[in-house]
């Protein structure tokens, strides 16, 4: 029975205090969130209910970054209280050892770590990719918005009229400028035109329907359909390409886009790596058996043949020729394999950097969600150092190790990108740091205690202080 009472009293007194940090914490990242979109929605002329959509999508990315947070605030403040109020202290004296504490309190971390198992793996994915499928149908009313680099890009004019089909290397969506610019024009049957410039700038009207491409230093190329071997080409300084009504009206297409990784689950994450590392195999082996034949190609020489066996002119002209044909066809065999190798070194270089996309994204939300459980181990023994400390002392540790943890894992998620390191070290890398951490706390668990409430100011000097003079009492 009293055990059952403890049991209550430790879960509620966690409770307030999640609810409370998960509401403050995602509001705070939920506005930051917003305010970064926020230059897609203005001067859109959008329905409210596509603007309730939007900030209800955008609200599950937060939600997997507040959560762990907020499980680590609740327990460094229910613990950092009861220690503050002598609870901690009447429960060892009532016989209620440490480990027996911890019992509730690792129970609602693991509650935690399947609620953000299932999140991450459902709802999250979800929600990412109809956000993108959102600001991508939202992108088509202001093309700049959904314009990308190196690919061609489509655009529809007077209500899907007409259409032009646009590259450019680089664009700068914060500028509005391009480089290398090139744009299809195919929409006169007799008249076919391809604009190429060198740089260029983006820019709406006033009603934000019609929009001005300035381009400068360029050519045109135009095919006359209608007559014979008709070609024309004008070089410019500028010009300047209107394209009227463009994406004035709010076009749904649920669905449509492609996922990235980080609109899949652990299921869809695994098939794809899968996927892609069996593609990788297969490069490997035609690339080891392409450098076999290169190996045999280049160690085939052709033999000279004696000249003096062949003492007529005529044969040896004959072998001389002979041999220079297949001189000929080993220097062609030779480079077409060794276009074929950089070809398949392209690919493989590219299917590598997919599979360690997609492991990166599978060992990130498996180690965001164990977290909460890594969090909840090291919380209670961390609030415990600092009895007295208050509110303060919460704040300034969940902002350490908040940072510390997820620098560590964005810092780990480019290094797995780049192949620098393998993802399951990387990503898993924090969790580890902490979860050490914490069974170290937890070993000197027992003896911490506090009596009274006093400034975090003071609780740090103490610490330090007495750790300055055990250092000496040792030396």
């Amino acid at each position: 029975m009293r055990k059952r009472v403890l049991t209550r009293y430790l879960i509620r007194a966690h409770l307030g205090p999640f609810l409370f940090a998960l509401s403050a914490i995602t509001g705070l990242l939920f506005i930051n969130a917003v305010a970064q979109r926020v230059d897609s929605l203005v001067g859109k002329g959008l329905p409210w209910q596509v603007i309730v959509e939007f900030l209800v999508l955008s609200l599950p990315h937060t939600i997997a970054l507040s959560l762990p947070m907020s499980v680590l605030v609740a327990v460094l403040y229910a613990f950092s209280d009861m220690a503050a109020s002598n609870e901690i202290t009447a429960m060892s004296a009532g016989g209620v050892r440490p480990a027996r504490m911890m019992l509730p309190v690792l129970g609602l971390g693991v509650i935690a770590t399947l609620v953000m198992l299932f999140f991450n793996n459902s709802v999250l994915p979800e929600s990412n990719h109809a956000l993108k499928n959102l600001l991508l149908d939202i992108g088509r009313k202001s093309p700049t918005l959904e314009l990308r680099e190196q690919v061609v890009n489509e655009l529809r004019t007077g209500v899907g009229v007409n259409r032009y089909f646009l590259t450019a290397d680089r664009i700068d969506h914060d500028t509005n400028e391009l480089e290398n610019v090139a744009i299809f024009d195919a929409n006169d049957p007799r008249r076919q035109r391809t604009t190429y410039a060198a740089s260029g700038e983006m820019a709406f009207n006033d009603a934000r329907t019609d929009l001005y491409l300035t381009l400068h230093d360029g050519v045109v190329h135009e095919v006359q359909n209608d007559r014979v071997g008709g070609f024309q080409r004008l070089y410019f300084e500028e010009q300047i390409v209107p394209l009227r009504e463009v994406g004035n009206e709010l076009e749904r297409r649920f669905g449509g886009a492609d996922r990235s990784d980080r609109e899949m689950g652990f299921s869809l994450l695994v098939t794809n790596a899968n996927e892609r590392q069996l593609q990788l195999d297969t490069i490997v082996s035609e690339s080891r058996s392409q450098t076999e034949q290169a190996v045999r190609i280049a160690l085939n020489r052709p033999i000279e043949a004696d000249s003096a066996v062949t003492g007529e002119g005529e044969r040896r002209i004959e072998l001389s020729a002979n041999l220079r044909g297949r001189y000929i066809q080993r220097d062609a065999m030779t480079q077409q394999l060794v276009a074929g190798a950089r070809a398949r070194a392209a690919r493989g270089a590219a299917l590598q950097q997919s599979v360690n996309r997609f492991e990166v994204e599978i060992h990130k939300k498996l180690a965001i969600a164990i977290a909460c459980l890594v969090f909840v181990l090291m919380g209670p023994p961390l609030a415990l150092r600092f009895p007295s400390a208050g509110v303060g002392f919460v704040v300034v540790a969940s902002a350490v190790i908040f940072f510390v943890y997820y620098v560590g894992l964005l810092g780990g998620e480019a290094l797995a990108d780049r192949r620098v390191a393998s993802p399951a070290v990387t990503m898993w890398l924090g969790n580890v740091v902490f979860f050490l951490l914490g069974i170290a706390l937890l070993r000197k668990m027992g003896h911490s205690s506090g009596t009274s409430r006093t400034g975090f100011g003071e609780a740090i000097a103490g610490f330090f202080g007495g750790s300055a003079a055990r250092a000496e009492g040792e030396s």
